[in-house]
């Protein structure tokens, strides 16, 4: 139906007067009542080739007009319109977003029908019966705030082959988004989502109330919560040896420079302990480590005397190691080793300044198994691997001795902060679920297998991490290792393995953890990696984040779907600006005017913009506000 001609065309705009016959803003049509003439509403006219252009109301004029030439086209009314061309619908039903060729002036306008948006929306293959059942399948997000009462609905592919951004300010509908989004994939009665595993990091602790009850038979959910085992979670633990060597220093807040090699070190003196402990018999474990303790300590002492030129300062500094190895022995009480260090003790007198070189004749008649200790001293720790961490203050011990031997007098100095963490590690409540060892792993794809089902096998569906009580040091460090983990367990996937089981992140409060690379404390943001390489290894990543300038902008870009509530700091605004690969300016102001619940949807889930109302989760998220008035006046009697 025509409701008025083009009187102006311009690149980004046009202006429509519509005919004096058309007096209301409604038409009713094979029984559907259209409102056209509302902002947001659809119209449509067409270029020379007869391709139909898709229009959006952006303005609503009315005034007063005697000009012949109008009158001549029966454009006698008082009312214009400015209509935004928003993508061209081809006759084959093919919808592309943008403009090839502008229509005429005094081209027709007309209302754009309900047929006209199924085209648009719908996939090609749907519009011409070739959808495939099972494959192309949707989901409904919520209502058009464009076509009155038209359902949204997004196509799951689209959606979810690609990673996803979900934006707005506190209260404006994030997480309920997220909540109907992932309940409308998994109640797909007639086709279960028995594939899917997503993993969700709950920040906030809000949808163990969406989830808690079953979505449907066969669909399962796991939640987990560190350092808790109150029904429903079970406790989740993040073993510190599946940590790597840039993980452990992001957590220390070491520097990559100069604390990388002393940490290596640290590892790797752990590492030989626990081996030694664990060996077959204990009797033989006790030797090899005993003999391991005299080869260290004799290249130690070794070190000192060939560096330092008086016997004074040599025999301050063999007394001082000396009395630390007692001390270290101390937690092990081995009577052989408190022998040695008593028979090297008595070697560190003087007189007169002089020690007659007792101490350095004593450590060439030390008797110890070179090969054994030198086979010792080759193990390494291969990553995954379990070592105790009850060992690491030792080899710390140990490695500093070794370094002031060297002549780093300042190692204590310059690795002070980084002790303090370990300290941290070991003592703090907090990191009890990394410190967690009754369970052992033997490597990191049997981890992921038995605590998060990443596997060919999928039992549980749906799995979420409630971090809610976790500081923002471990919260980083957990989500980080968990998708470091989850990715290189993908990359090594070759062929049609890496399209098998797809693995959905869900990063709930994204800016706490996916921050601008200045703030980041682990020197790799594996995030970033994520986005840019994930899609390959078929690891998507959907995020939601009140502050969209604190997220990485590497992280951000890389997304192809956006999901924006109402967001209202400037800041954030340009950011979103300057990041997005499509973003005109009336977004800005939709953007700002959105009511809670409702979102701009654009990107690879749809043909064009969408404003929608997104339908409520049932249940919804414990994400509500706090009802002030009637918590200040309840009657409390």
């Amino acid at each position: 139906m025509k409701i008025g001609k083009i009187i102006s065309v311009e690149y980004d705009k046009f202006r429509v007067k519509l005919f004096h016959t058309t007096k209301t803003s409604t038409v009713s049509l094979e029984g559907q009542v259209y409102y056209f003439g509302n902002i947001g509403s659809y119209l449509k006219t067409h270029n020379p080739t007869g391709e139909a252009i898709i229009c959006e109301v952006v303005a609503v004029l009315d005034h007063s007009t005697e000009s012949v030439l109008f009158s001549t086209y029966n454009l006698d009314s008082s009312r214009e319109l400015i209509i935004k061309p928003v993508g061209t619908l081809a006759k084959n039903n093919r919808f592309n977003m943008g403009i090839g060729i502008f229509p005429s002036i005094y081209s027709d306008v007309n209302i754009v029908t309900i047929n006209d948006i199924k085209a648009i929306l719908s996939s090609h293959k749907a519009l011409n019966g070739d959808a495939v059942p099972g494959i192309h399948e949707e989901i409904e997000l919520g209502l058009s705030k464009n076509m009155i009462n038209y359902k949204i609905n997004l196509n799951i592919d689209k959606l979810f082959n690609i990673h996803t951004a979900i934006l707005g300010n506190s209260g404006s509908g994030k997480s309920n988004t997220i909540a109907h989004i992932l309940q409308e994939v998994f109640r797909k009665a007639e086709n279960e989502a028995l594939g899917a595993k997503i993993i969700l990091f709950d920040v906030n602790g809000e949808y163990v109330k969406a989830f808690e009850k079953s979505l449907t038979e066969k669909i399962k959910t796991k939640f987990y919560k560190p350092n808790t085992s109150v029904e429903p979670y079970s406790t989740f633990y993040l073993p510190y040896y599946l940590m790597n060597l840039d993980e452990w220093l992001g957590f220390l807040l070491a520097s990559d420079r100069t604390q990388k090699p002393f940490w290596d070190k640290v590892l790797q003196e752990c590492f030989k302990f626990y081996k030694i402990f664990n060996a077959d018999q204990v009797r033989e474990a006790r030797s090899e480590f005993v003999n391991y303790f005299k080869w260290k300590f004799r290249y130690i002492l070794a070190n000192i005397i060939s560096q330092v030129d008086s016997d004074t300062a040599k025999i301050t500094a063999a007394k001082g190691i000396i009395i630390k190895c007692k001390e270290i022995n101390s937690e092990y009480n081995y009577e052989e080793l408190r022998n040695f260090l008593e028979q090297l003790d008595s070697k560190c007198t003087i007189s007169f300044g002089d020690n007659r070189s007792a101490l350095s004749e004593y450590l060439t008649t030390i008797e110890v198994d070179e090969a054994q200790a030198i086979n010792t001293d080759s193990e390494r720790l291969r990553p995954g691997e379990f070592f105790d961490y009850k060992f690491l203050k030792t080899a710390v011990d140990i490695v500093l001795l070794d370094e002031e031997a060297k002549g780093n007098s300042r190692i204590r100095e310059f690795t002070s902060t980084m002790l303090s963490r370990l300290d941290y590690f070991l003592t703090n409540p907090d990191c009890n679920f990394m410190r967690y060892t009754d369970v052992k792993y033997t490597n990191t794809v049997d981890y992921l297998e038995k605590v998060l089902g990443v596997s060919e096998n999928l039992e549980t569906q749906l799995i979420i991490i409630d971090s809610s009580e976790v500081g923002t040091d471990s919260l980083e460090l957990m989500t980080s290792v968990i998708s470091r983990m989850i990715f290189d367990n993908r990359k090594f996937k070759i062929g049609d393995e890496r399209r098998k089981n797809p693995v959905h992140l869900v990063l709930d409060e994204a800016h706490r953890y996916i921050k601008k690379d200045t703030d980041y404390i682990l020197k790799e943001n594996i995030f970033e990696r994520i986005a840019r390489e994930g899609r390959k290894y078929s690891l998507f990543l959907l995020l939601s984040s009140q502050r969209p300038s604190e997220l990485s902008p590497t992280v951000l870009s890389q997304c192809g779907n956006y999901i924006i509530h109402r967001i209202q700091n400037e800041i954030d605004m340009k950011f979103i600006y300057s990041v997005l690969p499509y973003f005109s300016d009336d977004y800005t102001i939709k953007i700002k005017q959105q009511i809670p619940g409702e979102a701009l949807v654009f990107g690879n889930c749809v043909p064009m913009p969408l404003h929608v109302k997104i339908n409520e989760a049932k249940p919804a998220p414990n994400s509500e506000n706090c009802n002030i008035s009637e918590e200040w006046f309840k009657n409390r009697a």
